[in-house]
């Protein structure tokens, strides 16, 4: 990672100090530099609530992805829904590049790209109600027992999640890990707020460098849709 994150500011949902994410530093080819020299696509992080209307016009719902790794799920999704804008949010900063490159490429304009934390995002960028859904697909599972503190799934991130959705709002998860499967339903199990639990994969949603990756090894692969009270 060539970004500094540490100066980011706290965004308050977890504990001091911890976070979803491990700093991880990899090499940026030189068509992703190029691609993050054109900064149209991008949005910086802040402390106010985006004005959606304004950044992807009025009406226009729009879906957070919390983590897109190299970004070839996000181009996808967004190629098969053009009606749909799609706030996509990652903190490495060589896949931030390979999702702007591939956007210039497909010529999609319904995605904007945010090298942040997804909580800062969630927590003061995003106002109550405002989002139509919320993608995570493969977050970390950080499998060791004293690092489930460092899970994206967990009550407080839920909550929020919960708040900032509208009624009838989705949270699409994916995961190859079953014991953090299992951990994410008893987690939403303990909100009456939400509905849902695991789906079969849906043939739509495009399979990521991960999850190729994860088959190779014979790991399963669980998606959990949910959603929360309509009205």
């Amino acid at each position: 990672m060539t970004q500094q994150h540490d100066g980011l500011p706290d965004p308050g949902v977890l504990s001091p100090g911890v976070r979803t994410f491990k700093p991880r530093r990899s090499r940026i080819t030189h068509r992703q530099r190029e691609a993050l020299k054109e900064p149209r696509w991008v949005l910086a992080p802040g402390d106010a609530p985006l004005d959606l209307s304004a950044v992807f016009g009025a009406d226009v719902p729009v879906v957070l992805e919390i983590g897109f790794g190299t970004g070839e799920a996000t181009a996808a999704l967004a190629t098969r829904e053009p009606s749909t804008g799609i706030l996509a949010v990652d903190i490495h900063t060589p896949g931030v590049g390979n999702l702007l490159a591939l956007l210039d490429q497909a010529e999609l304009t319904n995605v904007r790209v945010m090298e942040a934390d997804g909580l800062l995002v969630l927590k003061r960028m995003t106002a109550p109600g405002a989002m139509a859904g919320v993608r995570s697909y493969f977050p970390d599972p950080w499998p060791k027992a004293r690092h489930h503190k460092r899970r994206l799934v967990q009550p407080r991130v839920r909550e929020l999640v919960a708040d900032r959705l509208r009624p009838g709002g989705f949270w699409h998860l994916a995961t190859d890990w079953s014991e953090y499967a299992e951990a994410m339903r008893a987690c939403f199990a303990d909100d009456p707020r939400w509905t849902g639990g695991p789906i079969e994969r849906p043939a739509w949603r495009p399979e990521t460098r991960y999850e190729r990756r994860a088959l190779r090894e014979g790991r399963d692969i669980i998606d959990l849709m949910y959603f929360t009270a309509g009205t």
